[in-house]
């Protein structure tokens, strides 16, 4: 009854290929090319490209911590779900420790979400891992104290926390973080897992198997 397109590799190459015709890329490099796509393709909106903030090698680090076998962090479950993993180079670990079991008990000592406290169980794993935010906003400002009080440092960050409270503030605080760790960020109260789990793909993608 209805005339659409149905091959799934049609779909996703005119998709891709629209995205190329809508956004001005200028001198964004290739790999970071690639990441950006995917965010878009995420949210089907070529208009952010305007609102995102990052490092011009956050792709190229990405991909190079993935090659060597980094860990995954995710601060929420979507965001761990939405990673593809057969284009994990490495089958690189995923990690999510929002559900963990001492999670809850923490965060009530620290007076905090279940989502910030949870980041501390990642320490074990942060040392050159890439850290990705699609959820929370008090995740991603624990993380940023926690490196600030000289706790390890990722390789990257991948932040898009989403919402009305606190998403904003979170990202400008990773824009201004003067740590030198290469980020990708959608500035304002955009975001969410989807684009987040797709900055990774971007970068699985261009590391390759």
């Amino acid at each position: 009854m209805y005339d659409y397109l149905k091959d799934p590799a049609a779909i996703y190459e005119k998709s891709f290929a629209t995205v190329q015709t809508e956004v001005v890329f200028g001198d964004v490099s290739p790999a970071l090319q690639r990441m950006i796509t995917r965010i878009i393709h995420a949210c089907g909106m070529p208009e952010i490209f305007d609102d995102l903030a990052y490092s011009a090698d956050v792709a190229d680090v990405c991909i190079d911590a993935l090659k060597k076998g980094a860990p995954i962090l995710s601060d929420c479950e979507m965001v761990r779900h939405g990673i593809i993993k057969k284009f994990l180079p490495l089958d690189n670990q995923i990690i999510c420790t929002l559900n963990d079991q001492h999670t809850p008990e923490l965060a009530a000592q620290l007076k905090t979400t279940r989502s910030a406290a949870a980041i501390n169980g990642w320490e074990p794993h942060l040392q050159g891992a890439i850290a990705v935010f699609g959820n929370a906003p008090t995740a991603l400002f624990h993380l940023l104290e926690m490196i600030e009080k000289g706790g390890p440092k990722p390789a990257a960050i991948i932040g898009f926390p989403v919402g009305f409270v606190g998403a904003a503030e979170s990202k400008d605080a990773l824009k201004s973080f003067g740590h030198d760790i290469p980020f990708i960020t959608l500035c304002g109260r955009k975001g969410g897992s989807a684009m987040a789990a797709a900055a990774v793909n971007g970068a699985s993608v261009g590391a390759g198997k």
